[in-house]
């Protein structure tokens, strides 16, 4: 990595508390009697309990939900024998990407053992403590000896991602590839360059699923996989062949499948005509595969290409399985995971890139649903339904198999608590990042001088999200470039327009027509093209000269507004401007409407803006489930507020008649299933809204403000919607991520992939 990116590593580690994950409580603490409850002398209870009953142990600990991410670095991230304390970072990481996808809590252990023996003691004499353990980064071949070991000694999943999340995802891809090229995993012939733990489990599961044995030929950094080799472990004899060929080429001959798990490049472009009509190749060595897939299509049209890159379609990623594998596995009791298990994994990853996306899968997908063919043959890491359909398939496949000690009764109960993992953190916004990268558009930011903002931009840039035009003095953002040390080269990496020097007298002209009858007069009109950026802005966006715009961040965020709204006009049809705002908690993504704009909406603004932010809210691929909140539930008062709530409940039914919306109802209720029960039976969704409209905009800005205060949230926006443009306005406390998810988030709107704000 260049040395930028490494300070910029290291500082993210460091910044705040170091590290990546904490470890918090799930109960109250806050009175003598929480106090006796959670210790002494309450904690005895739980205690007895178990002892009479072990498998209360899941029901009264977090042992159930609780996974060890383990390792003693001597196989770290293409790192090598760097050592279990220096492994840690990337533990964390592990453990950060369970929790993200799948809810799943994790302590990481660094253990100092690299003898397998010891090793293997350590971790099983922890078999109390989890409810699984995920091996990782542990060098091969003492791997296989450990996960045997382990796997014979632990009566708790034990799983060592390194080799069969790969093989699962890997099985996936093969399993849709074959059928677009019109083959059988039976009659396919396959060769392996790479023999090491992941290759070695691909293969395995593979055989495992009807490929025959005698049809593989593994190579090594030694040739040939041969029977009169001296270097044969148990694992690598059970595939080698009786043969004279010494290296790959040699018996790359007809081969239907190339497996790359190696170095970069060792696939030479001149071997491509040796392999069988319709090929598959795996070139998953990361960085740098085995093979570009450019140099494959160039010379093989024919092939389908997958590899461990992001950049190049067919991702084999390791984060498409493992959340959810433990996840299945975890909410059945599973003892272990099973070649049953794994099987019924890598059949739910391939077929959920063969049904036909919803709508909102294609709202994560840059705004059109992937088609099934041959630059997408598995889903990619941020699908929301992965869990939805892998988690399923392997509890089902936990409890047919005989593992599971808690079957699932009811699995469409199931499927629904599984929905509530979805949209967790920064998943909301993972799919909204890809959109952006995918659109590059032009986007101008009012304020370029302002620190946040070029901090903002420097990220922008390096994420290719959009291209950016900063509204400043060009001295002065030069110099702050300097000052803050950033890489930021203008006009490569950005563009700026200065209003002090660019010719902007058409601007100025257009903008002195558009409020000469808004009592601004024409010399007032011309100095604010000039000095008030949120105008200069604004007028860059009507103008076509940029595709969206975020103006504000400092100063009066209405005076912003007010700015910018005569310059870009509303959508057709819509009345008034909304604003809606979002916190990303824990539990996932709360949205509030209308946080900023409209003081004491009638009810018919109230349902005009519900409908628009129930559109905003499915372009971030989630089902809008709308609370009206009022102080009154249900009709228990007759003030008019609760009349106006009731009132705009019943023209958002006949105007938009298939929302999920119901109310006016206390805050509780919106968000408890149970409280609203007290209250009404069969209401118009189930579980939690995640929606809230407020009556008034002192209430939704000051639940939203105490609730982002009070948790520390993640808040996104607050967006404007109803614009017939993507202009958004940033709010004074508007954080440097902040700033970088806005841009995420108009650049997709500009480019029609993100519901909501645009026509």
């Amino acid at each position: 990595m260049d040395d930028a990116l490494r300070r910029a590593a290291l500082a993210y580690h460091q910044l705040g508390r170091p590290g990546k994950l904490s470890v918090e409580p799930t109960k109250p603490m806050a009175t003598q009697r929480d106090l006796a409850l959670a210790y002494s002398p309450g904690v005895a209870a739980a205690c007895n309990a178990i002892v009479e009953d072990a498998a209360w142990a899941e029901r009264l600990t977090a042992r159930g939900n609780l996974v060890a991410v383990i390792t003693n670095g001597t196989a770290v991230l293409g790192l090598g024998n760097i050592g279990p304390l220096a492994s840690k970072p990337v533990m964390e990481g592990k453990a950060v990407l369970f929790k993200k996808f799948a809810g799943i809590d994790v302590f990481d252990l660094e253990v100092d053992a690299s003898d397998p023996a010891r090793f293997v003691e350590v971790v099983a004499a922890l078999e109390p403590t989890f409810g699984g353990i995920n091996l990782e980064d542990i060098k091969a071949p003492e791997c296989f000896t450990i996960e045997r070991q382990l796997r014979a000694r632990m009566n708790i999943p034990v799983f060592h991602d390194d080799q069969h999340g790969t093989a699962i995802v890997c099985a996936a891809a093969v399993r849709n590839a074959l059928t677009i090229q019109g083959k059988s995993l039976g009659e396919v012939k396959l060769v392996t360059s790479g023999a090491g733990a992941a290759a070695l489990a691909c293969v395995d599961l593979l055989v495992s699923m009807g490929l025959p044995a005698d049809n593989v030929t593994l190579t090594d950094i030694n040739g040939v996989v041969r029977k009169d080799r001296g270097d044969l472990t148990p694992e690598l004899a059970r595939y080698a062949r009786d043969t004279n060929a010494q290296t790959l080429p040699e018996v790359l001959s007809g081969a239907d499948i190339f497996l790359g798990l190696s170095a970069p490049r060792v696939f030479k472009p001149e071997w491509l005509p040796l392999l069988a009509k319709n090929p598959m190749i795996l070139a998953l060595a990361n960085p740098e595969p085995e093979i570009r897939p450019e140099d494959v299509l160039a010379a093989r049209p024919d092939a389908i290409v997958a590899t461990g890159r992001s950049d190049y379609p067919n991702q084999v990623n390791n984060v498409l399985c493992f959340p959810f594998i433990f996840r299945g596995a975890l909410d059945v009791g599973a003892t272990e995971i099973n070649e049953a298990m794994k099987k019924a994994a890598a059949e739910a990853i391939a077929e959920l890139a063969r049904v036909e996306a919803s709508e909102v899968v294609a709202s994560a997908y840059a705004g059109q649903a992937p088609l099934f063919g041959r630059d997408y043959v598995i889903p990619k890491p941020f699908d929301p339904r992965l869990i939805l359909e892998i988690a399923p398939a392997v509890a089902k496949a936990a409890m047919d198999s005989g593992v599971a000690r808690r079957p699932i009764a009811d699995f469409d109960a199931y499927r629904t608590e599984l929905e509530g993992y979805v949209y967790r953190s920064g998943q909301l916004m993972r799919p909204v990042f890809a959109q952006a990268r995918d659109c590059k558009r032009r986007i101008a930011y009012a304020e370029g001088e302002d620190e946040r903002v070029l901090r903002a931009v420097q990220t922008v840039a390096d994420e290719q999200l959009a291209r950016p035009v900063l509204v400043g003095r060009r001295h002065v953002i030069e110099a702050k470039i300097r000052e803050l040390g950033l890489r930021l080269v203008i006009d490569r990496d950005m563009e700026i327009f200065d209003p002090e020097n660019d010719l902007i007298e058409d601007i100025a002209a257009e903008y002195r027509a558009i409020v000469e009858r808004r009592g601004v007069p024409a010399a007032a009109a011309s100095r604010r093209v000039t000095n008030r950026p949120t105008v200069g802005a604004s007028m860059l966006l009507r103008r076509g000269l940029v595709d969206g715009a975020l103006v504000g961040g400092s100063g009066d965020w209405w005076r912003h507004f007010t700015y910018a709204l005569p310059v870009v006009p509303l959508r057709p049809g819509v009345s008034r401007a909304s604003a809606l705002s979002c916190v990303i908690l824990p539990k996932g993504a709360l949205f509030f409407c209308d946080t900023h704009v409209n003081v004491d909406p009638t009810a018919e603004q109230i349902a005009e803006a519900t409908i628009l932010a129930a559109e905003a809210v499915r372009g971030f691929g989630v089902t809008p489930k709308v609370a009206l909140l009022s102080h009154s539930s249900f009709g228990s008062s007759n003030s008019p507020s609760a009349r106006k709530m009731r009132q705009a409940l019943a023209i958002i039914h006949e105007a938009a008649p298939g929302l999920d919306v119901d109310g006016e109802m206390h805050g509780d209720a919106a968000l408890s299933e149970q409280v609203r029960g007290r209250y009404i039976s069969g209401g118009a969704f189930s579980g939690d809204a995640n929606l809230l409209i407020a009556p008034s905009l002192d209430a939704a800005n000051i639940a939203l403000t105490l609730l982002s205060a009070a948790t520390e949230a993640v808040e996104v926006g607050p967006m404007l919607l109803g614009l017939s443009k993507p202009l958004h306005v940033l709010s004074p406390a508007a954080t440097v991520r902040g700033i970088v998810n806005m841009t995420a988030l108009v650049a997709s709107q500009a480019a029609g992939t993100h519901a909501g704000a645009v026509a």
